[in-house]
């Protein structure tokens, strides 16, 4: 069935409809979230909050497109949960245990991986809320510049700028990161 279709049907409530759009979409809805909020558990709140809010606000879509309209309920969602942490900070002392590459070489180059993905995920944190989520969206994700125009709901200038300012503290920060390697 065609997305248009399932729109429609989950316009009217059907919600077989909308569980096939989430699949279709459900992997790049997580991976902002994780990407926004650096944290497995929160993200996975996000996108199920983002989700419902989404199957309830159906009939407020208007048409367009529906990857960018669902993709910024899920940004509002994370930027929800940002504002929550700064007036509830909270450290977790939970360590996230990633398993190791299949296929890297050797035990160096899968620790060498691992901490640049950790010095990576530091530099976005860092970055703020509006500029991580244009990098995210577009080097990340693969939007186009009007796809996240419509999920940041501003202009194609703003989102380029953003853009660029992104990449632009991406680059100092992962430039102090990188002299102490060989």
């Amino acid at each position: 069935m065609e997305e248009g279709d399932l729109i429609l049907r989950s316009k009217e409530g059907d919600l077989d409809a909308f569980n096939q759009l989430v699949e279709k979409y459900q992997r790049q809805v997580y991976n902002l979230a994780l990407r926004m909020l650096s944290n497995a558990p929160a993200a996975e709140d996000a996108t199920q909050e983002a989700l419902l809010s989404a199957f309830k606000g159906m009939g407020k879509f208007r048409g367009g497109n529906f990857r960018a309209w669902l993709l910024r309920i899920v940004a509002n969602a994370c930027r929800d949960h940002l504002r929550s942490w700064r007036r509830r900070p909270a450290t977790s002392l939970d360590a996230l245990v990633l398993e190791p590459d299949r296929h890297a070489p050797s035990p160096e180059d899968y620790a060498l991986r691992r901490e640049l993905g950790e010095e990576i995920g530091k530099a976005l944190v860092a970055l703020p809320a509006d500029q991580r989520l244009a990098v995210i969206l577009y080097d990340i994700q693969g939007l186009s510049y009007e796809e996240i125009a419509q999920v940041m709901n501003s202009s194609l200038g703003t989102v380029k700028s953003r853009l660029s300012r992104g990449r632009a503290r991406l680059r100092q920060i992962m430039a102090q990161y990188m002299e102490p390697l060989p």
